[in-house]
């Protein structure tokens, strides 16, 4: 059976309401056609983004603090609740069909997951899942941060991995389950390429989705 084929996009620094655009017009096309899958590969400015099980109080910087720190904050229609994105992170935004192969939410999460936990151990970084928790963990604390939004069986928004994140934006917001988290760069006590990291990425991805690469 022939591969199915995965365009990869590495956008570099993308305003994240430009990037809901983005994913909307592919979206469209790939409900549509069906005939290729796509992976975003992008870093965005200062963000917050509010899920669809956020409260209202996830958010704990006031608008002039935010206003003051440069942030941007939208709410979104992926899972979850509050994450940070910014500088420093790679932001993978996957918009596959699921049909007809894989119609199971929790399994496309999980292949998340593993595509990032082997991307970690690439790097030497022993990564892992929590039961009842979504994302990539360490024992320093969590990685990686996941949110999907499934429509036709066709998945946008993703998964957020702190590369060399400023993790202090963390501190103004109640991210996921409130865990503390962590990036590469604090694992590894050294700043990563963050092309290197996107290369694993792609790799694991096709890898565990069993796609062909095709790069812009």
């Amino acid at each position: 059976m022939r591969k199915k084929q995965l365009k990869v996009c590495r956008l570099g620094r993308f305003d994240y309401d430009a990037g809901l655009e983005l994913q909307k017009q592919i979206e469209r096309e790939v409900i549509e056609k069906r005939e290729k899958d796509f992976l975003l590969l992008l870093e965005h400015p200062h963000t917050f983004t509010i899920g669809r099980r956020a409260k209202s109080d996830g958010v704990l910087a006031t608008a002039e603090a935010l206003k003051t720190l440069g942030v941007s904050v939208f709410e979104t229609n992926r899972g979850g609740k509050v994450t940070y994105h910014g500088v420093g992170q790679i932001v993978g935004y996957p918009i596959i069909s699921l049909s007809p192969e894989r119609e199971d939410v929790h399994k496309y999460v999980r292949d998340l997951e593993a595509v990032l936990i082997k991307t970690l151990k690439d790097f030497g970084i022993e990564a892992f899942r929590i039961e009842g928790l979504t994302g990539v963990h360490t024992t320093d604390g969590k990685v990686a941060a996941i949110g999907v939004h499934i429509k036709r069986w066709v998945t946008t928004h993703g998964f957020a991995l702190n590369v060399n994140t400023d993790l202090s934006f963390f501190d103004f917001i109640i991210a996921c389950e409130g865990e503390p988290v962590t990036s590469m760069e604090k694992l590894l006590g050294r700043e990563l390429s963050l092309r290197e990291v996107e290369d694993k990425i792609i790799e694991n991805f096709a890898q565990v989705f069993d796609n062909q690469i095709q790069e812009n």
